[in-house]
């Protein structure tokens, strides 16, 4: 019997990445070396006590992602790194970051439990700029990121190293949902999701050049905006191209029918000259693109993944703003 790959399956069906994205206000990210275990806070190196905090968080269903990320040097590094990324208020780029370099992982749950309650800790953030992609390699959550996330992986470390850009960062990621678009990446501080990714979309990604056409196969969304939203702003981004990277978003779903058939979707955005503009959408299911699959490799039955389109847009308003110097 020929072995299942949900990855393979999901790109022969020609599944649509788009509204894959998930929204989290908060990404609590623990570096912790591999190998880690199929729910991967009960890995060895992973302490009782942040063992704890993220079963508590994860139960209250708070809207928080602990994922463990790792590098070539994480498993002889003198510290721990853990990074925060909390969603931005109002129009925004997505998160802002805070770092911490912490003794070592057992200090990881204190400071954020106190950061969740009142934003202090007891060591130094450091919130200079920087880019932090984050690969899924987790396959023993599903083999499919082993199989396409890793070589990836590698291949990305290089591909970033000949760019020579000092700010950015790439991580091993524990699972974060999606894996049959593997290879699989979260691009933060913005908070968008893409799949499905080779060297030549992750360059045009990064460098934010080339063709703006070819992140259709590639992109999943931004997990600042509700999923059936994330639709409208993939046509925005072909309709502004690489500058739409430089506008602050914000976005919220007005009107939904009792089926959840439709929605009426809105995007506010501010360019980078201070203008306002905003989008309304009517965003409605679509059947052609919806499809029916086991959506990881281990899935004993199928999903029905349910797609979304736009069945129109409009600009509800512009307004220039002219900032005082």
């Amino acid at each position: 019997m020929s072995t299942f790959f949900c990855s393979d399956y999901a790109r022969q069906v020609g599944e649509d990445l788009i509204g894959s994205a998930t929204n989290y206000e908060t990404y609590i990210l623990v570096e912790c070396p591999p190998p880690w275990t199929r729910e991967a806070f009960n890995s060895r190196w992973v302490p009782k006590n942040l063992q704890s905090l993220e079963q508590e968080i994860t139960r209250a269903k708070l809207p928080v992602r602990f994922l463990l990320i790792a590098n070539d040097v994480s498993h002889k590094a003198d510290q721990t790194t853990l990074l925060i990324y909390q969603k931005k208020q109002g129009l925004s780029h997505g998160y802002c970051k805070y770092e911490f370099h912490l003794p070592n992982i057992e200090q990881v749950a204190g400071v954020v439990k106190k950061w969740l309650a009142n934003r202090t800790a007891d060591y130094p953030v450091y919130t200079d700029a920087t880019r932090d992609i984050l690969v899924c390699t987790h396959g023993s959550h599903d083999k499919c990121c082993a199989r396409y996330g890793n070589p990836f992986y590698f291949h990305a470390a290089n591909t970033i190293n000949d760019l020579e850009l000092a700010h950015v960062r790439l991580w091993k990621s524990s699972h974060f949902g999606g894996h049959r678009f593997a290879p699989t990446a979260i691009d933060l501080p913005e908070g968008r999701y893409y799949g499905v990714l080779d060297q030549e979309t992750l360059k045009a990604i990064i460098t934010r050049a080339g063709d703006i056409q070819s992140l259709e196969k590639v992109y999943r969304g931004w997990g600042i905006l509700p999923s059936q939203l994330q639709v409208l702003e993939r046509e925005l981004i072909f309709h502004y191209g690489w500058d739409w990277f430089n506008y602050k978003v914000a976005g919220k779903i007005l009107e939904q029918s009792l089926d959840n058939q439709t929605f009426l979707g809105e995007i506010n955005c501010e360019s980078p000259d201070g203008s306002l503009y905003t989008y309304q959408a009517q965003i409605i299911k679509d059947n052609t693109k919806s499809v029916q699959l086991k959506s990881a490799c281990n899935a004993h039955q199928t999903s029905v993944l349910v797609k979304y389109t736009i069945a129109n847009v409009w600009l509800t308003s512009t307004k220039v703003v002219i900032l005082s110097k």
